[in-house]
């Protein structure tokens, strides 16, 4: 496939692939194996030097992990993409590339879960030190900003508040004081936001979700950079959190339909948002494609849709929140997201249980809080399902 630009689309079905040319095969083979065969030692030696192109071990890299890599990286824009085991995975092997004991990262305050333990528990006993700014003032990091800061790291929209970070500011602040800008663009998707042709350096996703579509897959992934991917690879291999051939298969077979959903995620989404906008029993709704949000305006300048996550707040606190997620018929009680059905978690209960409530009030995550992954199935049953879990409160 030629390397001119392709629309969206395209990219997503065709980028990274073409027909296997031992037997003429569509669809991308998987090479289920840990090892490979070799003529002889001076194959592996040119192998091993990068004088030849070829693959000695699938911790190192596979064939079918390859293909996904080159399709994620056309889908975002990026030289080159690192696949990996998790999103976790991702987060910590982009940090740990970029930052080394007695350095120093700026972080903002709202972030998933998993990446706040990471930030607050582990790297401080590697001797890495996190700041901490708001999510919607950036330009707080200025103030932290000193000789041992090497990178600036943010998501947008936020996990689970949908509070958005200005990646123009932020950009501007990495560049002014030559740190490294990584985003978590997991909730907005390629579809909906280019972090790279804004500037961003490394882009990470937690492949499980939308990428992959259909919560079947655990996976993460790192693009930017050929370089600074190689250096990621690096410490992928070291630390080994390595994917498996046939997840990457199914994050190609998922990336494939990757437009076509997010369409239907945005439009549900907004429908939904709205609909709970105007319940009575809701004492807030955060969807950054509401005019209400207070970033809306920022929502349409950095991104193209405002994609298939809603939060909201029930009215009575978290005892009335469990009492309407219990109910739920449709939708289903699970953590995760962006998969092709509606899922609904508590973040005080999931991704966020053991933050003290101080954090918790920091971030924005209240006690009767419910995340939506709004999936694509009819919106008008999706709403149906919330109306009647709501009369139950």
């Amino acid at each position: 496939m030629s390397q001119r630009r392709y629309g969206f689309s395209t990219r997503c079905v065709r980028g990274g692939e073409t027909p296997d040319p031992v037997t003429g095969s569509v669809a991308t083979p998987i090479h289920q194996t840990s090892t490979f065969h070799f003529e002889n030692m001076d194959e592996v030696r040119s192998v091993e030097e990068g004088l030849k192109e070829g693959y000695t071990y699938t911790r190192w890299g596979n064939p079918t992990q390859t293909v996904a890599e080159r399709k994620l990286a056309a889908i975002e824009g990026g030289e080159d993409a690192l696949l990996v085991s998790s999103g976790m995975a991702a987060v910590s092997t982009t940090i740990l590339s970029l930052v080394q004991a007695g350095e120093e990262v700026i972080a903002t305050r709202t972030l998933y879960g998993g990446t706040l333990h990471l930030f607050q528990s582990l790297l401080p006993r590697m001797g890495i030190k996190v700041h901490f700014v708001d999510s919607e003032n950036v330009t707080q990091a200025e103030k932290l900003v000193n000789e041992k800061t090497k990178v600036i790291y943010f998501e947008t929209p936020t996990n689970p508040t949908l509070s958005l970070v200005d990646i123009a500011e932020a950009v501007r602040i990495a560049k002014e004081n030559n740190l490294t800008s990584v985003i978590d663009n997991t909730f907005a998707t390629p579809y909906n936001q280019h972090p790279l042709e804004m500037g961003v350096d490394v882009v990470i996703h937690s492949a499980t979700k939308y990428l992959a579509g259909h919560d079947d897959v655990t996976a993460g992934v790192i693009i930017g950079k050929r370089l600074f991917c190689a250096l990621a690879r690096a410490v992928m291999v070291h630390m080994g959190s390595c994917i498996d051939p046939f997840a990457a298969y199914l994050l190609i077979r998922g990336l494939k339909t990757l437009d076509v959903r997010m369409e239907r995620h945005n439009k549900n989404a907004l429908e939904v948002a709205r609909f709970l906008e105007n319940h009575k029993k809701i004492n807030r709704v955060y969807y950054p494609g509401l005019e209400s949000h207070p970033q809306h305006k920022l929502a349409k300048r950095q991104m193209s849709g405002f994609g298939g996550m809603v939060t909201f707040d029930v009215k009575g606190g978290m005892e009335a929140a469990i009492n309407v997620i219990d109910r739920f018929q449709l939708i289903l009680r699970a953590v995760s997201l962006g998969g092709v059905q509606s899922l609904a978690c508590m973040p005080v209960l999931t991704s966020h249980i053991g933050h003290p409530p101080e954090e918790l009030a920091k971030a924005g995550i209240t006690m009767g809080m419910i995340r939506l992954s709004v999936g694509i199935e009819s919106a008008e049953d999706i709403i149906q399902d919330l109306d009647q879990a709501l009369s139950s409160i």
